[in-house]
């Protein structure tokens, strides 16, 4: 059973998401991607993105220290950062599994309770979560003119879309489905297991009503929102990489940030796969060749992944040379 569930969990994803990316990228010049990398993408753009993306889980790293404290866990800030870093470079290899990474980071090196601080992760989680949908209902109401536009001009209508999908769409599709539903009973057997125990469903809740007793409610919307404002600034730099997506407006970078964003629950390494088909296929929806916005998805989330690898490899660094504190020094530490 214990070998069965560690090939669903790790090799599920890898062989989902390089399934996808085998179907998408089959026969394409790969001479002709390296050469757009190389003579016609402005790489100042994607260098400007950078320090968006780092802020990003900063500020994530900032907002989960501010969780902890109303139930009496007082993490290190360094620590609070350094374990989201390695987090998301932990969830390339085992998709999900960066939150209990962060989890461990923090009851290893600061002495925080686990439980506590999962419930806060569930909390902080439903929280995006929310926000997200929220945006996502704000951007299809600006622009369903777009939409209505592209369909008007087309003659496009729900019927013909579903006929020109291919078998392997059609495939494509289904299996993301599938591997949705696999996440899902995975997490309500961890679910299961943790209300078995009484004392840990305890601490988890008390971690999941923590925000209800934040000190500063406007500093930790503050950071909510600079989360998903410097995702979005980080994705949104990278259209003026390329001549193809540069002239594209802030409408299209939305709602192919929201459709990726989406996407990303898919349980496959950093979304790969699921990522570079939902956005490949908004942005031919506003126009872009076909061939271009396969580059275009392709190069953009190499990238972005390198620098979640560094920023893990970096984290991994900066804590082994990180003090542990003694039992119950977390509790007391206020910060730094």
């Amino acid at each position: 059973m214990k070998i069965s569930n560690i090939i669903l969990k790790i090799l599920m994803p890898l062989v989902l998401g390089g399934a996808i990316l085998y179907w998408m990228y089959r026969g394409e010049d790969w001479q002709q991607i390296r050469h757009v990398m190389t003579d016609e993408m402005d790489w100042t753009w994607m260098l400007l993105s950078f320090p968006f993306g780092i802020l990003a889980q900063m500020f994530r790293g900032w907002r989960w220290k501010q969780s902890l404290e109303p139930i009496g866990e007082h993490p290190r800030t360094s620590v609070s950062i350094h374990s989201i870093f390695l987090s998301y470079a932990a969830s390339l290899l085992i998709p999900r599994v960066g939150e209990f990474t962060r989890c461990g980071v923090l009851k290893r090196y600061d002495n925080i309770s686990f439980p506590k601080a999962l419930g806060t992760v569930v909390t902080e989680r439903a929280i995006d979560s929310l926000l997200v949908m929220g945006i996502t209902a704000i951007v299809l109401l600006l622009e369903m003119s777009t939409f209505g536009m592209f369909f008007r001009k087309t003659g496009t209508n729900l019927h013909t879309i579903l006929h020109s999908f291919s078998w392997a769409g059609y495939l494509v599709v289904a299996i993301c489905v599938v591997a949705i539903l696999i996440l899902l009973h995975f997490l309500l057997r961890k679910l299961s297991i943790y209300n078995k125990v009484k004392a840990t469903f305890s601490n988890i809740w008390q971690g999941v009503m923590s925000l209800r007793n934040v000190r500063n409610i406007p500093l930790f919307v503050f950071f909510t929102l600079g989360i998903w404002v410097s995702y979005f600034l980080h994705y949104y730099l990278t259209f003026f990489c390329f001549d193809f997506t540069s002239h594209l407006g802030i409408g299209c970078a939305l709602v192919t940030f929201i459709v990726g964003s989406i996407a990303v629950i898919v349980p496959t390494p950093n979304g790969a796969g699921p990522w570079h088909f939902a956005v490949k296929t908004m942005l031919i929806l506003y126009g872009v060749v076909d061939e271009h916005a396969l580059y275009f998805v392709l190069i953009v989330h190499t990238v972005q992944t390198i620098l979640v690898i560094a920023l893990g490899i970096y984290a991994w660094v900066a804590l082994s040379f990180t003090p542990v504190l003694e039992e119950g020094g977390g509790r007391r530490e206020e910060g730094d």
